[in-house]
């Protein structure tokens, strides 16, 4: 075989390039999430750029499961609990909190995506790939975009520890109201009291 031939055929045997390796010279947009073919699941976009999610370890899926369970368990009618969802907070900004509390009346089944107004508690479970994210420009974002209660999980050991922060609307940032060791008790965004080493049972 030539060594044209042999060219040839290795460009026919080459894969095509997803439309999203290859981003406009202004980045990626909002709605884009809704219509790239092929996307990977749980895309978010951050400052105009795709950030593709590694396959998340146990204590993450563990902990989303109590946290969820419960919520849902204890929300009053004005709201709902929703896990691994997008929230639109500009047109560059399509972050993916792993657990919302939204507006029950914000509700279609059909969306893709919510908005800061239908968003009550945004909630992050650290990852080891997502560190930066979790911890400074995902808590800036949606401070930024209005939402009023953050929540930071660790991992400390197996069990979670809950950071959890309330809006400053004057500066727009997070305040941090409580550090919740082995038992999550608040009465923001609504009453809970959550037994976190509950996960070393699950």
């Amino acid at each position: 075989m030539s060594s044209e031939d042999h060219e040839n055929e290795e460009q026919s045997m080459a894969q095509p390039v997803p439309e999203w390796l290859v981003p406009p010279v202004e980045g990626f947009r909002a709605e884009d999430l809704d219509s790239l073919p092929d996307l990977p699941p749980h895309t978010e976009l951050i400052d105009g750029s795709l950030v593709l999610v590694s396959p998340q370890k146990g204590f993450h899926s563990i902990v989303l499961d109590l946290l969820v369970q419960a919520m849902r368990a204890e929300a009053p009618a004005p709201y709902r609990v929703r896990r691994e969802m997008t929230v639109t907070l500009g047109p560059r900004q399509r972050p993916e909190p792993d657990l919302m509390v939204v507006q029950a009346a914000s509700i279609d089944n059909e969306q893709t995506t919510f908005f800061p107004r239908d968003v009550v508690l945004a909630v992050e479970v650290v990852s080891p790939e997502s560190t930066e994210r979790d911890r400074d420009r995902k808590p800036q974002l949606y401070a930024g975009a209005g939402i009023v209660y953050f929540w930071r999980v660790e991992n400390n050991d197996g069990v979670p520890v809950v950071y959890t922060y309330e809006l400053d609307p004057a500066g727009r940032a997070y305040g941090l109201t409580g550090i919740h060791h082995d038992r999550l008790l608040t009465a923001r965004p609504y009453a809970l009291d959550i037994d976190l080493t509950e996960v070393k049972r699950l």
